[in-house]
């Protein structure tokens, strides 16, 4: 019996990947997060048991890959983006590990990747940024030395932050003194979902304008001169020998 540690990746439930829906499809138990998975992206499973656990806790969920793992039955634990990305899989694995509970991470499409693609841009440029910070702005969980926003945003690279939209007003003034108000930012709302919404401006306007759109929560962050970049020089990837 083993726990697989699922990518759904994004929302767009083309965006699974061949062995994430394999697993989904077979596994006698699925556990997802029905607050950030469509159910769409379960389609075509023959499990016999299949939980929501949005409203579970860690102790719930556990008792539930105990409960399977007795019953010698496989899990499809099936998490938002790439489950090794604010997933919360590691406090999952460390309570898994200590039961000897056999476990796999299963790779997904992030929401990173998913922003990307929908705004049409590459992340990285030559001369612009070869570089793509992942990060979050500290609310309730705080960060350690050396990662904060301002410490970042002093690389200049591009950065896509999660759970921030509701602090954007602050997160703008931390990266104004770095990136410039003049830098190109994107909002990106519940990527590649039906419902996506995208927000472009500067970190001038931003605010202001996904102030108007009503967007709280489930929004990437993305900041930096990749995403209105012209000029920039070709890579050497193509390069004529």
């Amino acid at each position: 019996m083993t726990v697989y540690f699922i990518g759904a990746g994004p929302g767009d439930p083309e965006l699974v990947t061949v062995k994430a829906q394999r697993l989904i499809r077979s596994c006698p138990v699925i556990l997802y997060a029905g607050s950030l998975v469509p159910e769409e992206v379960l389609a075509g499973h023959t499990a016999e048991r299949v939980v929501n656990t949005a409203d579970l806790d860690l102790d719930a969920i556990v008792a539930l890959l105990s409960e399977a793992h007795a019953k010698g039955q496989d899990v499809a634990r099936v998490h938002s983006g790439d489950p090794s990305l604010y997933g919360a899989i590691g406090e999952q694995i460390r309570r898994i590990r200590d039961l000897d509970i056999p476990y796999e991470i299963v790779p997904g499409v992030t929401a990173t990747a998913a922003c990307a693609a929908t705004l049409g841009c590459e992340l990285t440029l030559p001369g612009i940024s070869q570089t793509v910070i992942l990060t979050r702005y500290a609310t309730k969980t705080s960060m350690p030395a050396g990662e904060a926003l301002g410490d970042l945003a002093s690389h200049g690279a591009t950065m896509a932050i999660h759970l921030g939209v509701r602090h954007l007003a602050r997160i703008v003034e931390e990266l104004k003194p770095h990136y410039g108000e003049d830098c190109p930012v994107a909002v990106v709302y519940r990527a590649s979902w039906p419902d996506e919404t995208r927000v472009t401006g500067t970190l001038a306007t931003i605010g202001e304008k996904v102030g108007e759109t009503g967007i709280e929560r489930t929004a990437l962050i993305l900041v930096g001169r990749v995403l209105a970049a012209e000029g920039f020089a070709d890579s050497s990837l193509y390069a004529s020998a």
